[in-house]
């Protein structure tokens, strides 16, 4: 295996370092006094972020993530996803943050020359953001095949009927379309019985009920409760064929996985990076924080724990370029539960070096340790991961 990325990337990677280091970690503080004044209810962009944006495109970091746009491979795009990883806005400011960047990776493959035209292109112009609408409420939605939500076909037309929460993105004002998963043929195979339509915001019968909150954070976007009753969309929204709604949510989740799992890996690093930081700036017990034992041990485990995740991430982003996502699929659900913990333990123990400033808003942990931690639930729980990880071995020595 080589991870040696490929003169592009470096290229790439030395650009995107300068604009975070010259415009992103800038801007933090000025999008979120923004978001402080205009309260919690607001989903509105903070003004900040369209001039990221501009740089952004001004610097051709723009849909990186796509690489028949960026012309990266998986294994090149790993560390540029790791490195927007270190702040929130990154990612959006490069157009290259979920669930737009599995939408559009969905609408590339599968959408047709009319939906790519009217979804797919404004999309990768970041003129709308966009939602996927999947996990329900009423079921254990880590098994997909569970979801009630209906769609049934009259005439010309999909009728869908449902309800659907922690949609991201569906509070910001500039959503302009869900992909919806419901069930098209309910007593079909199990992984056939599911279908994803293209639903307009402003179709009638589309109402957002919610935002939920992460650990008590409201973010931009929103991860909202959303309720469909009776809503018609033509039968031309459709992607793909009935009952490839299974196969497409997972060929949506390979490679974005990797981009995830990365960007956690980021958030450990800057958190590690803080660590030391404030042991090395604070004095206790006559000595600073960084010659005290335990911490030295903290400090320690973080970067073995950091280290031993991305070579694994790294492995994974290599193989699916070479092999494909499905030869991969172990590795996937692997780094999927590993990089998740990682961060989690990294952040959190720069949160205990920091004291009563780590579990507020004076330094980004706490903001980072509630967006890890919800990430060993999102994109399928660590559970689920592990069954099928478990499942394999077992039959690969039976």
């Amino acid at each position: 295996m080589d991870f040696e990325l490929s003169p592009k990337a470096k290229d790439y990677l030395a650009n995107l370092q300068e604009f975070m280091d010259e415009h992103v970690y800038p801007a933090e503080p000025v999008y979120h006094a923004w978001r402080r004044d205009a309260g919690p209810d607001n989903h509105d962009l903070p003004p900040v972020m369209e001039d990221l944006k501009a740089e952004a495109r001004r610097r051709g970091l723009w849909n990186l993530f796509l690489p028949d746009v960026s012309g990266l491979s998986v294994l090149d795009y790993a560390p540029l996803a790791e490195l927007t990883g270190r702040s929130s806005l990154a990612p959006q400011a490069l157009n290259c943050s979920a669930p737009d960047t599995g939408n559009m990776e969905v609408l590339h493959m599968f959408g047709t020359p009319e939906q790519r035209k009217r979804w797919l292109e404004p999309l990768l112009e970041g003129r709308i953001r966009s939602a996927f609408a999947m996990t329900e409420p009423d079921v254990a939605s880590s098994d997909a095949t569970n979801i009630r939500t209906s769609i049934v076909r009259d005439g010309d037309e999909y009728v869908i009927n449902g309800r659907k929460w922690w949609i991201s993105g569906a509070a910001d004002p500039r959503c302009a379309v869900f992909i919806v998963m419901g069930k098209t043929a309910p007593d079909a195979d199990l992984h056939r019985q599911q279908s994803m339509v293209l639903v307009p915001r402003d179709t009638p019968g589309v109402k957002v009920l919610r935002s939920l909150p992460v650990f008590g954070y409201q973010d931009q976007e929103g991860h909202c409760e959303v309720e469909f009753h009776d809503v018609r969309v033509p039968v031309a929204n459709l992607i793909g064929n009935e009952g490839d709604g299974f196969m497409i949510s997972q060929a949506r989740l390979g490679p974005g996985r990797v981009h995830h799992c990365m960007r956690a890996l980021g958030k450990a690093e800057r958190a590690l990076e803080l660590m030391v930081r404030r042991a090395t700036s604070r004095v206790a017990f006559g000595k600073p924080l960084a010659e005290q034992g335990v911490v030295q041990q903290q400090i320690a485990e973080s970067r073995l724990e950091i280290e031993q995740a991305r070579l694994l991430v790294l492995k994974t982003a290599w193989m699916i370029d070479k092999y494909g996502a499905k030869a991969a699929r172990n590795e996937i659900a692997a780094i999927k539960v590993v990089a998740p913990r990682a961060a989690v333990s990294v952040i959190d123990r720069a949160i205990q070096v920091h004291g009563g400033a780590g579990v507020s808003d004076v330094v980004p942990l706490a903001e980072m340790y509630a967006a890890a931690r919800a990430m060993r639930i999102f994109d399928g729980p660590d559970e689920v991961h592990l069954r099928s990880l478990a499942r394999r071995e077992i039959k690969r020595h039976s």
